[in-house]
């Protein structure tokens, strides 16, 4: 999804943002997440060449890893910090999951959001690779890309999507966004991006493959979804 007819660069930091295909090649940056002990700094990517989507950026040190109970415990003389901790952990049972050290990210859902139509409401698949066609664009539609996941067990730092799309075998775009820094709760999080528009014409219609990831500061990845989707004249039928 994620096609941009200006090929623009997009960045967020717990913003909205959104890519999934498009005929021109562009690639966004990360921003730096910062935010006392709890905020831990982002490294960027580091793809596989063999998948073809190596990145040249370079790894930086992480600070060490705390369970939320560690979090609370630090800093507790510090009154600003500890406010701001307690606003980022809301309504956190650190009884429950306070000892566990990783956190733990579920993709429950993708959807396609377009002015004057149906969501598109796109359930991933447990072993991540949707069969056949997962869906169809409509060439120069106008759509918002939303995410819904859940977070679990600790804070998720400096989580990010990564996209690269291929068309005939060659590589027609890559993509990064920061989606943030997340506390576990006991709902799912929905994270809307920008509105974009799908290119147009005749070389721009026809069939892709896609290969997103969502990992974390530390590269760890929660979910990578291999498929294949049209751009067409129309919508498919519903």
């Amino acid at each position: 999804m994620g096609f941009d007819d200006n090929n623009k660069n997009k960045d967020g930091d717990d913003g909205n943002t959104s890519k999934m295909a498009s005929s021109h090649q562009h690639e966004g940056t990360d921003d730096e997440g910062a935010g006392g002990s709890l905020g831990r700094q982002m490294s960027e990517a580091s793809l596989s060449a063999a998948e073809e989507e190596e990145d040249d950026d370079s790894k930086l040190q992480l600070g060490p890893q705390y369970t939320i109970k560690e979090h609370l415990e630090k800093d507790k003389d510090d009154e600003s910090l500890r406010k701001w901790k307690e606003q980022l952990l809301g309504s956190v049972d650190v009884t429950n999951i306070g000892e566990t050290l990783d956190p733990e990210v579920k993709i429950i859902s993708l959807a396609i959001l377009s002015p004057g139509r149906p969501d598109i409401v796109l359930m991933v698949p447990e072993n991540g690779n949707p069969k056949g066609t997962w869906f169809t664009l409509k060439e120069g539609s106008k759509y918002n890309l939303k995410f819904t996941f859940q977070v679990n067990n600790n804070i998720v730092s400096g989580l990010r999507y990564t996209n690269t799309v291929w068309k005939t075998g060659v590589k027609v775009d890559r993509g990064k966004e920061m989606l943030g820094t997340f506390s576990p709760q006991l709902e799912p999080y929905n994270h809307v991006m920008p509105e974009e528009t799908t290119p147009s014409g005749m070389f721009a219609r026809g069939s892709y493959s896609a290969r997103t990831k969502f990992l974390d500061d530390d590269n760890k990845c929660y979910l990578e979804i291999n498929y294949s989707f049209d751009i067409r004249k129309e919508w498919a039928a519903v």
